[in-house]
């Protein structure tokens, strides 16, 4: 699953748009490398986001399509 998806499906960034372009800025990374937002994820694979100041570490632990809200803190862990 690409990583802007991922993100958007979780929850943790709200929409796509928003997902894709923190990945061209830069704020994303996986596994420790800058990623764009095409990059295919797997489960496992430790995604960190700056949000300003803040960063959030978190798990990849599911790869779902359609998520529904209740669901979607299942898909990763924040570490």
């Amino acid at each position: 699953m690409r990583l802007d998806k991922f993100l958007k499906n979780s929850r943790i960034i709200k929409r796509r748009t928003v997902a894709k372009e923190a990945c061209e800025q830069g704020r994303v990374e996986v596994n420790g490398k800058i990623a764009k937002p095409g990059v295919e994820l797997k489960e496992g694979d430790a995604i960190k986001i700056t949000f300003g100041t803040s960063v959030l570490e978190v798990r990849v632990e599911k790869l779902l399509d359609n998520v529904k809200k209740v669901d979607a803190e299942s898909m990763y862990t924040v570490i």
